[in-house]
């Protein structure tokens, strides 16, 4: 008799197990997919030319113009810089951001009406760059690290069958976004959509989607993409015309004195 009463408690202890290995395993496998997405083959360094374009109900598109370089550390720093060269508004301007090891970043802002080079503090990561939909906090790498990870299901997004990836900050003081949801091609790690959840709303404000990508120098090079601000409709979208990777790019091009002085970039540029 007494056997008989343990019985339900063992098959309960058991299931829990199986339940809380499943979840683990679970766990773990989207923890992968986040890591196989940060990993994902992109050059040593890559310089590009493109356009931002801003689209807006009632207006024309405005286009500019921009360099971007990308340098990727031996010690798992990453730098990035940015520089519009047109329209003459804007032209000129420019970002430094430097992604620690640690996965904290530093970024420095540089505006040619006041020819100097201005700290980007780290409460200003909601702040909207240079009036696009692209928060300062989009232009910075993330680490897996930093978020807790939990695959959703799969989902078709640009004719694929996608793993949808959620990424909820660790610390949640560490981002502006409550939670991101990703739309992951397994056979490539290329990101076809992520929806992004800002911390006082249950539903997405903006959205990022890929348009058009294509192989260059054997590696994944995205072409076209855009961020949607889901509640006005304003639209930036990122075209790049060209790519170039391994180039060999000098450590001296990510500083702030290259940042504010475009002859020391200049002869970079494709």
């Amino acid at each position: 008799m007494s056997r008989l009463f343990f019985l339900p408690r063992l098959f309960r202890m058991l299931a829990l197990s199986l339940l809380l290995a499943t979840s683990a395993a679970h766990a773990d496998e989207a923890s992968a997919l986040a890591q196989k997405v940060y990993d994902r083959p992109n050059g040593r360094d890559l310089v590009t030319l493109g356009r931002m374009v801003l689209t807006e109900k009632g207006r024309a598109p405005r286009i500019r113009e921009l360099v971007t370089y990308r340098l990727d550390k031996a010690n798992g720093e990453t730098a990035n810089l940015i520089r519009f060269l047109d329209p003459e508004d804007i032209a000129g301007t420019g970002l430094l951001s430097i992604d620690q090891a640690d996965g904290s970043t530093d970024q420095w802002l540089y505006l040619p009406a006041l020819d100097r080079v201005r700290r980007i503090s780290s409460d200003r990561k909601g702040g909207r760059f240079v009036g696009s939909d692209l928060y300062f906090e989009d232009l910075q790498e993330r680490k897996p690290s930093e978020d807790r990870h939990r695959l959703l299901g799969k989902q078709t997004e640009n004719g694929i069958l996608c793993d949808v990836l959620e990424s909820v900050p660790v610390d949640p003081d560490n981002s502006v976004y409550r939670k991101r949801i990703l739309w992951v091609d397994p056979a490539t790690a290329i990101v076809q959509r992520t929806d992004y959840f800002e911390k006082d709303s249950d539903t997405p404000s903006k959205r990022w989607l890929l348009r058009g990508k294509k192989r260059n120098q054997g590696y994944w090079t995205l072409t076209d993409s855009r961020v949607i601000d889901l509640a006005s409709g304003h639209e930036t979208r990122m075209v790049i015309d060209s790519a170039l990777y391994d180039q060999k790019l000098p450590t001296k091009l990510f500083t702030s004195q290259a940042l504010a002085d475009e002859n020391l970039e200049s002869e970079y540029r494709p």
